[in-house]
């Protein structure tokens, strides 16, 4: 059936009668496979600039695109920021490296960052809605593509950027070099970036204590007593929110007049801290169970927070890219050209616990045994991803349109082992096949794609059985020995399971100039995505959500039915968007938080077996039928002055999800107003940006509501011409200038982890 829809597809989209070419301009989105400037793709895309992304405070990949309509970020700290658009995030939205998947565990955890160094970027793509799937399977949510030219397609002039920053917040500073050069007709290119920042600066009020998350009005007053002086002040920052990392990479490319070949090399080793990590004595009330109340929490808050006090929780990443990349032009063969590609990645990610440095001895020697007992063993985890994929694109343009065919091939294997390691190790391996279309046919700009998706999931499932139960009396007065009696007492049992999907999807957008004003877009895309391995296979505590999160192996592919509208108009100095979508996903895959009476239902039922959840929060990965909808909307005018230019806009973007069976969709983005002043004059620029972030109220069973905030951000450029020794530009950028007590809806740890104050900073960028 699969198979007859996307023969189909291909056929349908062969018949469509071609009248006039269609005239490309200058290609800007230079990694984009339907090589199109940002002029000429009519479907919803964002790209920002090189200049942009340079004078900006050094933050994560999702921080650096929140303020474009359409896209949010889930935060965990300074150091991740995961992509959210339009509502969908984790495997639905793909990051791309110069066009290719970026492969690391980010998708593994809610406390895992993107493995992308942004400190040489030319550009990021950001495309929503239909045509994401150009780029990659199972984009349901769209794409997220950020372009360097570490293997330069073009031969290059010599050029070297030197690039100092400095923050308030955190007390943090960054230093990057990147030197580029053609000798003897071979083209080089180094970058390198380091990044120091401390834990950051937090709003008074902005940290909430267990007592408030909880409200626990019988128990408060005890824990009040006992505990609140340790709370009396307010620290001021949140702990275990630094981020330190290196980056490397360089490049080599050749170019001739039949195309060019080249290859680079990425590393990037960093270190930050967690700023929350679920425990079994916080109980099943998280963030999303605030007003319930639990017996016993003081008791647990009390000895918890003396076995953890000063206690650090951080991570270790080494990755490392290895990558292929190169062009050939037939002139005139079959095919025009092919392009193709190679990569090999190997990612590591270390979790550890550690004492401050003056305690560590003793946390070691002394203290071992009472982490043991609180839900998890306290040790090293780490987490692997060696990942391989090449691919190739056949060009088979001629003047009247725009067509590719292209193949893809992937192997990802990973691997969690350690104390807290929650699944076994999984593998994956993919086969692509994707027809691509560009033509202008009476006036209307048609764009095409289909792909055929072959995936193959392996993985399996460890689980106990106790054989026999301990005396009751004897379970509680022989805590040493009852540790490995139990061990004895208990039997794995491991299952494995090797799952086939067999997705195909397309997309068809139709665009057409109504005037000279006026340009008008329909876009629709019928896309399936395979489940993950982590939806599928996880099975353990995953302590940076406070759960223990148990996959679903008879999950099947989610199908999104996109459609979305648009209309632009501009008139020179006014302009305005508006764009409406609609996404009816079957069987959406979420992470399904137990109710207050299923968690006592399963004490009632498992009664001392429970304990194997440690308190945590019993989480399932379940299947039902979505429906998200929402608009952007955007207008501005551009006023041009005796010494310069101001330009004003508002947008503002709104997204709701419910399940067929009824409620919401968990940890949906709320409505945003996003307001925009920007002077510019010659050489010099200065630019307001506030965000106005709506109460989120449209809440599942399991959430609590987010207060909205408003976020001041503002940001003042001057470049300096040095003549024929190049260019300095200084930014001055601040951020959170109300100091906002803000939380994100869409986090995971929203209430324990806020986000950051005031900050300032300054940024130094020389080129010559």
């Amino acid at each position: 059936m699969k198979i007859n829809k996307f023969a189909f597809i291909v056929l349908g989209a062969f018949s469509l009668q071609v009248e006039h070419a269609h005239a490309l301009e200058e290609v800007i989105v230079t990694s984009s496979i339907i090589d199109k400037s940002s002029s000429d793709i009519s479907d919803p895309v964002h790209i920002l600039s090189g200049e942009d992304i340079a004078t900006e405070a050094t933050q994560s990949l999702g921080e650096t695109i929140d303020e474009l309509l359409g896209v949010s970020v889930s935060d965990y700290g300074a150091a991740v920021g995961q992509p959210i658009i339009r509502g969908m995030s984790g495997s639905r939205v793909k990051i791309l490296d110069n066009g290719i998947v970026n492969r690391d565990v980010s998708g593994l955890g809610a406390d895992h960052f993107n493995d992308i160094d942004l400190s040489n970027a030319q550009q990021i793509e950001v495309v929503r809605g239909p045509s994401s799937l150009l780029y990659t399977n199972g984009a349901i949510g769209g794409i997220v593509n950020v372009v360097d030219n570490s293997i330069a397609q073009e031969n290059v002039e010599k050029l070297v950027k030197i690039g100092l920053e400095t923050q308030s917040v955190n007390d943090g500073d960054t230093q990057n070099i990147f030197y580029q050069d053609n000798v003897n007709n071979l083209n080089f290119s180094f970058n390198f970036k380091n990044t120091s920042l401390g834990n950051y600066d937090v709003p008074n009020g902005a940290i909430l204590h267990m007592e408030e998350e909880h409200h626990d009005d019988e128990d408060h007053d005890d824990h009040e007593e006992e505990g609140h002086d340790e709370h009396e002040e307010n620290p001021g920052f949140l702990a275990n929110s630094d981020f330190e990392a290196e980056s490397m990479k360089f490049g080599v490319s050749s170019v001739s007049e039949n195309g060019f070949i080249g290859f680079s090399y990425a590393n990037i080793e960093s270190s930050y801290g967690i700023p929350f990590h679920g425990e079994g004595h916080e109980g099943h009330g998280d963030e999303e169970h605030g007003d319930e109340d639990h017996d016993d929490h003081d008791e647990h808050e009390e000895e918890g927070h003396d076995e953890h006090e000063g206690e650090r929780i951080f991570t270790t990443i080494e990755s490392d890219k290895f990558d292929i990349r190169g062009s050939y032009n037939f002139n005139g063969f079959a095919f025009n050209s092919v392009d193709y590609f190679f990569r090999d990645t190997d990612y590591t990610y270390t979790e550890q616990h550690a004492e401050e440095e003056h305690e560590e001895e003793e946390h070691e020697d002394e203290d071992h045994d009472e982490h043991e007992g609180h839900g998890h063993e306290e040790g090293p985890t780490t987490f692997t991803n060696d990942a391989s994929e090449a691919g190739m694109i056949l060009d088979f343009s001629n003047e009247l349109l725009s067509q590719k065919i292209s193949l893809n091939f992937v192997n990802e294997e990973t691997s969690i082992f350690g104390s807290e390691a929650f699944m076994n190790p999984a593998e994956r391996d993919e086969m692509t096949i994707g027809y691509f279309l560009s033509r202008n046919m009476n006036g209307f700009d048609i764009d095409f794609g289909a792909r055929y998706d072959s995936i193959e999931n392996k993985g399996s499932i460890t689980s106990s059985h106790e054989e026999e139960h301990h005396d009751e009396d004897e379970h509680h007065d022989e805590d040493e020995d009852h540790d490995e009696e139990h061990h004895d007492e208990e039997e794995m049992e491991t299952d494995y399971y090797d799952r086939s999907f067999n997705d195909s999807s397309f997309a068809f957008n139709i665009g057409r100039q109504l005037n000279d004003f006026v340009d008008i877009n329909l876009g629709f895309a019928n896309v399936e995505r395979a489940p993950s391995s982590i939806e599928m296979f996880m099975n353990g505590a995953h302590l940076a959500t406070g759960r223990f999160e148990v996959g679903n192996v008879n999950l099947n592919s989610e199908t999104s039915n996109n459609i979305d509208f648009t209309v632009n108009l501009n008139n020179g100095s006014f302009y305005a968007f508006a764009t409406v979508f609609k996404n009816d996903v079957d069987n959406y895959i979420y992470l399904k938080d137990e109710s207050e009476e299923e968690h006592e239902e399963h004490d009632e039922e498992h009664e001392e077996g429970h304990d194997d959840h440690g308190g945590l929060i019993l989480a399932n990965y379940l299947q039902q039928d979505a429906e998200l909808d929402g608009y952007e909307i955007e207008f501005g005018n551009v006023i041009e002055l005796a010494s310069g230019e101001l330009s004003l806009s508002f947008g503002r973007d709104e997204i709701s999800g419910e399940f067929s069976g009824g409620g919401y969709i968990p940890r949906l983005n709320p409505a945003r107003n996003i307001f925009k002043v920007k002077y510019s004059q010659d050489d010099m620029s200065f630019g307001l940006v506030l965000k106005d972030v709506e109460k989120q109220n449209d809440i599942s069973a399991e959430e609590t509501v987010t207060d909205g905030y408003q976020m001041l951000n503002a940001k003042l450029m001057k470049s300096f011409d040095l003549g024929n020794q190049g260019k300095i530009t200084v930014s001055f950028f601040g951020n959170n200038l109300l100091d906002e007590a803000a939380r994100n809806h869409s986090s995971f740890v929203k209430n324990q982890v806020p986000l950051p104050g005031r900050n300032y900073g300054l940024r130094f960028n020389l080129t010559f």
